[in-house]
Formats: C-alpha cells, sequence, structure tokens
C-alpha cells in the first residue's frame, strides 16, 4: 500500500513526506548509474529524514519479478537492458503508475515551465502503450550508427561508405591490411537490428517499418527487407565479419573494435563510456549513419535510428510512488541532465542540456549525425513486442549472420513468428495509425 503524502507545495509538486524512505533499482549497464546516485543526494539534501535504498543490477528481471508478483516492488526502477520486464506488458497489466502528473508538474530549474515542456519530442509518446496514460520515463536520448575510428580510417586514406558497393569495396580494402571489416556482439543479435532496421527504411521508406510493427500479412516478406538482409549476409559470405563474432558478448565485441581488429561495430551512444578502458588514446571515436544500398534508396544517407530510451517506471504497487516522482523530476534538471551527458557520454531527453558543453568525441559526432539527419529519424516500436523483437527475430538475424540460415529462411522464419504473435488472442496489439 501507498504512503500518505503531505499536501503539495511549490517546492515539493507530489507532497513528500521527510520520513517516507525511497528505494530505487537501476540497470547496471552501459551508461552507469552515477547520475543517479548524485541525483538521489539531492534529494537527501531535499528530504534530510528520507532513507533511499540504491540498488544497481544487470538483470531488472530476475529480481524484480518476484517482488512485482509479490505486491512489493521497489518505488523506482530504471527497466532497461537484456534482462528488462517488458513494459507494455506490465503496462497492459496494470502494474505501473501513470507518470502524466510528473510531465505537468513544475521543472525544477524554471517553474514557470512544466517538466513536459523542457523536454524533447516524443518522450510521452514513447512512454505510452495504446492510450493517453504515459507509462514510462525515458531519460537517455539514444542515438544508433555505424561507429568506427576515425584515427584508423585517416592512417589508411579510406573514407566511411555511403552505399553497400563502396562498404564491400572498403571491407575488402581492409581484409587486404589484416582488418575485419566488421564487428558485433553475435550473443546479443539485437545490436544488428540497429543499423538493419534504419538500413530497411532507407531502401523501401518508413512504411515498410511500419507495416512490420503493425504485425501485417507478409510485412517482413517486403523487397526491401530481403535486399536489407541480402547486403548484411554478404558480409559474412564474403569473410568480412571478425572471427569470433557470432559468439562475442558486447565486452569482447567492443574490445576487438577498439584494439583495431575490426573496422565497424553497430552500436548506441553508450558504447563510448562503455569502452573507455579499452579505448586507446587517439582513437576520435566516431558515428556514422548505416551505410545506403545504392541511388535508388527511399531516404537519403542520413537516415538514422534515435529514439528515447532508459525507461524509468514506477510500479503501482511501490510505497513512495511520491517520492520517485520527485527524483525523477531532480533527474530531468538541466544540471543532473548535463551530468549525464559528461559522465555517461549520452544525451538526454531534456531539450538543449548540452548546448555549449566540449563533448567527447562519440558524443560530439552523434550530436553532430542528429543535426544533419533532421526529420530523417526512425524509431521502430520493437518495444511493443520485446520478446518477439528481443529474442526471436533477433535470434533468427543472428543465425543468419552466422551463415547457418540463409536470408530467404531468415524471412521466412521471422515471418511466421510475427504472425504467431498477430494470431495470440493472449498478446495485447498495437497499431500505428
Amino acid at each position: 500500500m501507498a504512503t500518505q503524502h503531505t499536501a503539495p507545495a511549490a517546492g515539493n509538486p507530489f507532497g513528500v513526506r521527510e520520513s517516507d524512505a525511497l528505494e530505487v533499482v537501476v540497470f547496471d549497464g552501459g551508461l552507469g548509474d552515477r547520475y543517479v546516485l548524485d541525483a538521489e543526494d539531492r534529494y537527501r539534501t531535499a528530504f534530510p529524514g528520507a532513507r533511499v535504498t540504491h540498488t544497481a543490477v544487470p538483470d531488472i528481471e530476475t529480481l524484480l519479478r518476484p517482488r512485482f508478483d509479490g505486491g512489493t516492488p521497489p518505488d523506482l526502477v530504471d527497466n532497461t537492458g537484456p534482462g528488462s520486464l517488458p513494459t507494455a506488458a506490465l503496462a497492459a497489466a496494470g502494474e505501473l503508475t501513470d507518470l502524466r502528473p510528473l510531465l505537468a508538474a513544475p521543472s525544477y530549474d524554471d517553474p514557470a515551465k512544466t517538466v513536459g515542456e523542457t523536454l524533447i519530442p516524443g518522450v510521452a509518446a514513447k512512454g505510452r502503450f495504446g492510450g493517453e496514460e504515459m507509462w514510462a520515463l525515458n531519460y537517455a536520448y539514444t542515438a544508433f550508427g555505424i561507429w568506427y575510428s576515425q584515427q584508423l580510417l585517416d592512417k589508411y586514406g579510406w573514407s566511411y561508405p555511403r552505399t553497400w558497393d563502396e562498404m564491400l569495396d572498403l571491407c575488402a580494402e581492409a581484409k587486404k591490411a589484416g582488418i575485419a571489416g566488421w564487428t558485433y556482439p553475435g550473443a546479443y543479435p539485437y545490436y544488428l537490428q540497429w543499423t538493419l532496421y534504419p538500413f530497411i527504411a532507407k531502401i523501401g521508406g518508413t512504411d515498410v517499418l511500419k507495416s512490420i510493427e503493425n504485425l501485417e500479412p507478409d510485412a517482413w516478406r517486403h523487397p526491401a527487407v530481403r535486399q536489407a538482409f541480402e547486403a548484411y549476409h554478404e558480409l559474412t559470405v564474403r569473410g568480412h565479419v571478425l572471427q569470433g563474432s557470432p559468439q562475442f558478448d558486447h565486452v569482447q565485441a567492443q574490445a576487438a573494435w577498439t584494439r583495431g581488429e575490426a573496422l565497424f561495430i553497430p552500436n548506441g551512444t553508450w558504447v563510448e563510456k562503455e569502452t573507455g578502458d579499452t579505448t586507446p588514446p587517439g582513437f576520435r571515436m566516431t558515428v556514422a549513419p548505416p551505410t545506403g544500398l545504392d541511388a535508388s534508396d527511399a531516404l537519403p544517407f542520413g537516415t538514422v535510428w534515435a529514439q528515447v530510451g532508459e525507461a524509468y517506471v514506477i510500479p503501482r504497487d511501490a510505497r513512495n510512488r511520491g517520492g520517485a516522482m520527485e527524483l525523477l523530476r531532480l533527474m530531468l534538471s538541466r544540471g543532473s541532465a548535463r551530468d549525464f551527458a559528461l559522465h555517461s557520454s549520452s544525451l538526454t531527453t531534456v531539450r538543449g542540456a548540452v548546448e555549449g558543453m566540449d563533448l567527447p568525441s562519440g558524443l560530439a559526432s552523434a550530436d553532430a549525425m542528429l543535426a544533419a539527419a533532421g526529420s530523417h529519424i526512425v524509431a521502430p516500436r520493437t518495444d511493443w513486442y520485446q520478446t518477439l523483437n528481443r529474442e526471436v527475430i533477433a535470434g533468427i538475424i543472428g543465425e543468419m549472420m552466422a551463415d547457418r540460415i540463409k536470408p530467404a529462411e531468415a524471412i521466412e522464419q521471422i515471418q511466421r513468428a510475427a504472425d504467431a504473435t498477430a494470431n495470440d488472442p493472449a498478446v495485447k496489439k498495437y497499431r500505428h495509425p
């Protein structure tokens, strides 16, 4: 049962009582948790009688599923990572708190503006699942792309490829120099989706992705999907993928990449922080949009996948829901957002937070890539059917990239899996309008 709260006040919009304990569980991943710990210190200053408990774990579901089921969840959860709970399913089961009051609350820096007015577009939409309620507050703004060392390309006089023929030619040149074209964490093949899906959109347009997300019949059989799958599979067939990649986890793949064993790796903006211990001086980490197919592409080269992520949720049965919202309000202040960018090498959903900052190489290139993309940004709703996308579809793509199945068979397996989800009455369905 939730605790009672004091009457809301200007500096305490959620009526948090100073004596109420607050329990926070965050994902222990590439972004780290320093930004949360710093916000918790500010929370303790505001509510000196509060006992704040902080836990960082790599597998959210293993720790918290029993607690959700037992009605004793923590107050705030960073429901992120490969072991996250399916947010859409939690929302459908009524296990989460509607966060619209947080958006309507006065922002920490400027009480004349609401929290919602300080955020970039798309935050509320990503937190919705078929209704007006916002069940998740996504804190990070992540850009996905193909990452490389500008130092390594400069050493050989190479340029980043804009078409697939250019990609294959560059990989062939790298092979002569004893460098693989690509590596990826085959243990987590969903990393490949972050560049493969915008590649599909470039070739065939955004409606191809929408039909896939809507679970429409034959959506995966679209020619753009076939062309994209055949192109990626060709990397393997031509020997342009670093040996061992199908078995690598993300740490192994990234370490091999920063050692210069491969030119490219598909990844998100957190990779700069995550590889801090293995990246040599002068590496000049850089991210670029996924390479296109050819001049017939429906969307321009600069099209990228970028989306809000790092989903924070407040369980319905949390004992201190007001305290959890207040901590999120603190985290969404400009100071916290700038600290997050500095220490996590990632952007946040706070509008304009990094303006004027001296950003590290990778984050600066991501910021420039997003600026160049303009409106050509895709954000596939893989969170609608998390098990289907993260486990089934990603697994099939991984089998294709390991050359255990061919592109045509991969497409058929994925279409059958999508059809099974579409026809399963136990799965709540979502659709683009």
